[in-house]
């Protein structure tokens, strides 16, 4: 979790909160990919990319 408080750390101090959005973004697609790894519902999630 260091990893995170650090990269809030470094968007307030530099100002650079347009960084947000894109680093949501990647962490619930790694989430959804992590997830749909061994499910069912692989082949449905693998068509949407």
């Amino acid at each position: 979790m260091s990893i995170f408080r650090e990269l809030w750390e470094f968007m307030r101090v530099r100002k650079k909160f347009w960084l947000l959005p894109i680093v949501l973004i990647m962490v619930l697609l790694g989430g959804l990919l992590i997830l749909a790894q061994g499910s069912a519902v692989a082949p449905f999630i693998y068509t949407l990319f």
